[in-house]
């Protein structure tokens, strides 16, 4: 099977707006984009009930979902070579195993009223665990405006310039896989990376200790001139790609979802873990799964 975009759709306002992003994805790329439709089959009692029609109603609904979502998407999208494939099975399961085939895989989560950002269900934390080519989280109502930055008018516009991509970086572990998809994202949108790393202060209230604000800029210094060091062969690679870089004291993972408020896309890591046991996705990329307001690119790495 050729490389692809693949997104996940079940008909919900969620996967139909990551399927708008998958397209957008797909068209910057150069790649078909394959939408993948997973159904549990009924059981077998239910299925044998004519007066339930439970089989029938899901053979319906099955087929009809990702057809109509394909013509809609031929239409927005023209150039996009549209794919669709039905897979019975359970959604976490059937969705890892698709992704294999796919660059990158999209699925949709429900947006979080108020203070926005994600409410990621139990299936999307779990095929992001289980899947180690890059997951890209996309709320519900996210449009292809809000990834632009504002029009003279100050009305967001899909016309305008992409905002930045913002990757959240630990320069005490960095990963070329992550920070080269980041830097590749920001090539594709013709637009700024901005990179940002939080790091902590020495616990001087843990032993009543008044802070030492010579040791505190010392210390920023450090941060800075080491983040500034890792990146500094990946700013000769992208030499088109404007970087900001952002050390700054505190959560890594506070500073990645205030960041994501201006950004078009964010990017964190996560590391494989090949335990059969307990969902292994890390503390800071799962506070910006569920925080931040932009989408979200997790890219696993070694």
């Amino acid at each position: 099977m050729s490389r692809n975009v693949t997104v996940g759709l079940d008909g919900s306002p969620e996967s139909r707006a990551a399927a708008e992003w998958a397209a957008r994805e797909a068209k910057l790329r150069g790649l078909p984009l394959r939408l993948v439709h997973v159904w549990e089959p009924v059981p077998e009692p239910m299925a044998q009930a004519p007066l339930l029609g439970a089989a029938e109603t899901q053979a319906h609904w099955s087929e009809r979902v990702p057809r109509e979502t394909a013509e809609g998407l031929r239409l927005r999208h023209p150039g996009v070579h549209v794919e669709t494939e039905q897979i019975p099975g359970r959604p976490a399961d059937a969705l890892a195993g698709a992704a294999k085939a796919a660059e990158v895989l999209v699925l949709g989560s429900r947006g979080l009223s108020g203070i926005g950002g994600f409410l990621v269900g139990s299936v999307g934390m779990a095929v992001i665990a289980d899947t180690e080519i890059p997951v890209v989280l996309v709320r519900a109502g996210e449009q292809a405006a809000d990834e632009h930055e504002a029009d003279p008018a100050g009305i967001p516009s899909a016309a305008t310039a992409y905002r930045p991509v913002v990757l959240g970086l630990d320069t005490g572990h960095p990963h070329d896989t992550v920070i080269a998809f980041a830097f590749e994202e920001s090539a594709r949108r013709g637009t700024s990376l901005r990179v940002v790393h939080g790091w902590n202060l020495p616990p001087y209230s843990a032993y009543g200790l008044p802070a030492d604000l010579e040791l505190n800029a010392e210390l920023g210094r450090q941060e800075a001139a080491a983040l500034t060091e890792v990146l500094r062969p990946w700013r000769q690679k992208y030499p088109d790609v404007e970087v900001a870089e952002a050390s700054r004291s505190g959560s890594p993972a506070h500073h990645v979802i205030d960041a994501s408020r201006d950004a078009s896309l964010v990017v964190v890591g996560r590391r494989i873990r090949r335990s059969p046991i307990g969902v292994h996705i890390g503390s800071v990329t799962h506070a910006v799964l569920h925080h931040a307001t932009a989408p979200v690119a997790v890219v696993a790495h070694d």
